[in-house]
């Protein structure tokens, strides 16, 4: 039985519902030719030898992505890293949100993690679903290294939920990498992370 060292972890690419600038949270939408590119930078940016698993959301933007980081892999998918369910907010910019929903607008922004997207998840029961999803993996006890590929809000969290550390607001980028390691005294550390 092995446990897990290091995991990678890539934000999915551009969308043809333009993710750049719009909140597709549970909406399932497929990458764009521009999101096609961002993983492909992606691909080449990680290694393609020293992982034993590929991990995806089942929403199309992340598999779609997995699927050509994975290089004729297998995929697991994991229902819990699916992106938080904004509710009556998918599909819509922060300025249309603002304008037209500007006291809650102004609640989310401030970020308390009771917070509940109006219609959607609560950020609670996001951070207990993905954290799931994470022991649901570390509990396989056949997977040491795995690549996840997945959405903003879930690769947030995982580094959270692993390192205590909070990643910038605005990371990770479409086609993002972000790199969390165990070091020998079992602590998990982010390492190396950005856009390629």
């Amino acid at each position: 039985m092995v446990e897990l060292s290091r995991i990678v972890l890539v934000r999915h690419g551009e969308t043809v519902g333009e993710s750049s600038i719009r909140y597709f949270g549970s909406t399932d939408i497929a990458l764009s030719d521009e999101g096609r590119t961002q993983a492909n930078a992606a691909r080449r940016a990680i290694p393609g030898v020293g992982y034993d698993r590929i991990v995806s959301s089942p929403l199309s933007r992340a598999w779609q992505t997995a699927a050509i980081i994975a290089r004729g892999r297998s995929i697991q998918l994991e229902h819990d890293f699916r992106e938080i369910d904004f509710g009556h907010w998918e599909g819509l910019t922060a300025e249309e949100i603002a304008s037209s929903d500007s006291v809650v607008y102004q609640d989310w922004q401030r970020g308390g993690a009771d917070f509940m997207y109006p219609g959607g998840e609560s950020r609670t029961g996001f951070r207990s679903r993905v954290e799931r999803g994470l022991r649901r993996l570390e509990a396989r006890g056949d997977t040491e290294s795995p690549i996840v590929v997945a959405h903003k809000g879930v690769i947030r969290t995982l580094a959270e939920i692993l390192t205590g550390e909070t990643i910038p607001r605005d990371q990770p980028q479409l086609g993002g990498i972000v790199h969390a390691i165990r070091r020998s005294d079992d602590r998990w550390h982010l390492g190396r992370r950005g856009t390629p």
